[in-house]
């Protein structure tokens, strides 16, 4: 049996198209054609997307799932910048405080979030240094309810300790060893947190970990002038160039944030075929900058989007995307909206390491999402890409759909309860801030 939405538009690699349709088929797109090519066979369902763009799902190429409990929280720290940001407010009053079930419902949250918005796939990185072992397996029990396609991990470290540094390390193995097979919707890679919270013995290890485990590993790059400060006095260099004297670097690494790297960094990055996310709203909370994104992808560098678990509405997060790069560089021409969407889909699925996503051809993965094209001005092949990205939001997605099941259809989603698990949260997150 298939499913095959038609009637409206389709958003190919090539661009917009009229009167197309989609084919699904055990997962798949198995056609994409114009729709009196796509007869129904009997059994077939058929999803009438007149009035919509059937478009590529989204892919939030780094998130923290557990981030929600700071949303409004009101904390006596004197955040003065990032190195303070994390010692006197994050590490304390959030992350150090996390345990298995506080992972388990946040991550129910933040998936009705993403799946509302039309993010069809997500890495996450868990930040809980007394919630294991066990935690990501607690965050995939609700991945795994929620029918997403995810690459979890575990931020791994020695800020702890360095036992606690060992844990991390085989949280991480454990768990990609459990679900790293073929057909898992909900796979495991190697992640730790930066140079000033690892030693160079330890972040040899970690890599070597993810090699033998064929897995790949994240790590947060010069997210702010701290880590470039802190590495400069104890190493004399840059962060990538340490990272290139440990043997880090290749095309296995995802590195996210990357805001505060010079040229010479980035040319080091290139040539190591590292894969990079860019945070353009949590890089504003945090004081770390702006990213210099249109260099990285002018030098071929492929750069995801992500939400940092900081506002998952990924509407916003493109718009920021589009417009930040425009003030800092005065240049209106700057990250056209194409590019920001490309950010956000087969330039996202890339970076994870999963080119079979993002995009919407014979073969690809059925990850898409289909929007409202019904913008108060009209839609057509050369601004689809602006009105997709400054004039729409999760209340336009009309159905999401992962691995050729629908997680949202008809404005509704299928497989959580968003009321039931906010109610939940609402209370579990009132006694967290309270310290119970």
């Amino acid at each position: 049996m298939a499913t095959i939405l038609s009637g409206g538009y389709v958003l190919r690699p090539e661009g917009l198209a009229e009167d197309w349709g989609v084919r699904v088929e055990d997962g798949r797109i198995a056609l994409v054609a114009p729709g009196g090519a796509l007869p129904a066979a009997e059994g077939d369902a058929v999803v009438d997307t007149a009035g919509h763009i059937v478009a590529p799902g989204f892919v939030n190429g780094h998130t923290h799932m557990y981030g929600v409990l700071s949303h409004g929280i009101t904390a006596e720290a004197p955040v003065t910048e990032f190195g303070s940001f994390l010692e006197d407010f994050w590490w304390p009053y959030v992350e150090n405080r996390v345990d298995r079930e506080l992972a388990r419902l946040t991550a129910e949250w933040a998936c009705a979030e993403m799946i509302d918005s039309g993010v069809t796939g997500f890495m996450d990185v868990l930040e809980a240094p007394f919630s294991l072992p066990g935690a990501l397996e607690a965050e995939a029990e609700a991945v795994e309810r929620s029918g997403l396609r995810a690459w979890l991990s575990f931020e791994a470290c020695e800020r702890v300790s360095a036992e606690n540094g060992q844990e991390g390390l085989r949280e991480n193995a454990d768990f990609v060893r459990r679900h790293n097979r073929p057909g898992s919707l909900v796979r495991g890679m190697m992640s730790v947190h930066t140079l000033f919270t690892g030693s160079p013995a330890y972040l040899r290890q970690a890599k070597a970990l993810a090699d033998e485990l064929g897995c790949g590993i994240h790590m947060h790059l010069s997210e702010s002038a701290f880590e470039p400060g802190w590495v400069r006095a104890r190493y004399g260099k840059t962060p990538a160039a340490v990272y290139e004297e440990l043997g880090f670097l290749d095309e296995g690494v995802l590195a996210s944030q990357c805001v505060q790297v010079t040229p010479p960094e980035l040319e080091i990055l290139k040539t190591c075929k590292v894969r990079a996310v860019h945070m353009p709203l949590s890089n504003c909370e945090v004081g770390g900058g702006i990213a210099p994104v249109p260099e990285m992808l002018g030098m071929g560098i492929p750069v995801g989007l992500g939400t940092d678990g900081y506002i998952n509405n990924f509407f916003e997060v493109m718009r920021a995307a589009f417009l930040i790069h425009k003030a800092n560089l005065c240049d209106p021409q700057a990250m056209p909206a194409k590019s920001v969407y490309e950010m956000a889909t087969s330039l996202g699925a890339r970076a994870l390491g999963c080119p079979g996503a993002g995009r919407l051809e014979a073969g690809c993965a059925a990850d898409l999402c289909v929007i409202a094209a019904d913008t108060p001005t009209p839609v057509n092949r050369r601004n689809v890409y602006d009105q997709l990205v400054l004039f729409r939001n999760p209340q336009n997605v009309r159905d999401v759909m992962v691995n050729g099941r629908f997680v949202k259809r008809n404005g509704k989603l299928t497989t959580l309860d968003p009321a039931a698990v906010k109610a939940e949260l609402r209370d579990r997150a009132a006694r967290f801030w309270a310290g119970k």
